[in-house]
């Protein structure tokens, strides 16, 4: 059984009311699990109160702050807001922090900006040791959505998992941003797909939701999971119908 996980950042968010209350019309929609971005604009009690109240899980949230962690001057704040991460984490019950490179900075070479990158992911390792939570780097297309973005590559994103070489640290792969940069799924995961700790779907083009568009997202996901993936599949999509019903069906067009 597949766990999908609704990002409730554009879905369940149809009313005008509080955050936590997309949890609520979440769990009435039939969902189980919610993922969300930052934590540092949210009411974390409120959350914390929906989550227990409905008993679904949350399957990932943002790493704060989000800087450009391929800048080695930025190492030492976002290993401090790491460490808060966690907790909030650990106190929600995310198994996943996500987080991102940042920009492509002027003026510095890839080589040099790699490396700030690989060494703040081993310290940030050895913040996440024995906590239970992972962190999943995400490549982002450059193409659309992330403009002058560092890291635009799965393959690359894999390889510097590979030189940090800590369980603590894999990628989140989100199909929409590979299928933008023209990758196929099976070649750029091949036989790194344990490094995978968080999927992401939406349909191309417009971001919106699975079956809008003309990614293969079934067949994709097909693979994934008949490979070996176990974790969740985040539904970060721009919704253009509301209502649970909506969601229903973009889950449907996944192979349910």
């Amino acid at each position: 059984m597949r766990l999908y996980s609704a990002c409730i950042e554009w879905l369940f968010a149809e009313e005008v009311d509080s955050f936590a209350d997309r949890i609520r019309r979440a769990h009435a929609g039939g969902l189980t699990a919610v993922e969300f971005w930052r934590w540092t604009d949210k009411d974390l009690d409120a959350l914390a109160a929906a989550l227990k109240e409905t008993g679904l899980a949350v399957t990932s949230l943002v790493a704060e702050p989000m800087i450009a962690l391929t800048d080695a001057a930025n190492r030492q704040a976002w290993l401090v807001g790491l460490t808060e991460s966690v907790t909030v984490a650990k106190r929600l019950g995310a198994p996943v922090l996500i987080a991102q490179a940042g920009d492509d900075l002027p003026g510095r070479s890839r080589e040099e900006q790699r490396r700030a990158l690989t060494e703040t992911l081993k310290s940030g390792a050895d913040i996440l040791e024995g906590s239970g939570v992972r962190l999943g780097v995400e490549p982002l297309n450059i193409r659309i959505d992330h403009v002058g973005h560092f890291l635009d590559s799965t393959r690359e994103a894999l390889d510097i998992i590979d030189d940090v070489a800590r369980p603590e640290i894999g990628i989140v792969y989100d199909v929409y941003h590979s299928a933008v940069m023209d990758e196929l799924t099976e070649d750029v995961l091949d036989d790194r797909l344990d490094r995978v700790f968080h999927v992401h779907a939406a349909d191309h083009p417009g971001r919106n939701e699975p079956g809008s568009g003309g990614i293969d997202l079934a067949h994709r996901l097909d693979w994934i999971f008949a490979n070996g993936y176990a974790g969740a599949v985040g539904l970060e999509y721009r919704p253009t119908r509301a209502g649970a019903d909506a969601v229903k069906a973009a889950i449907a067009s996944l192979g349910g």
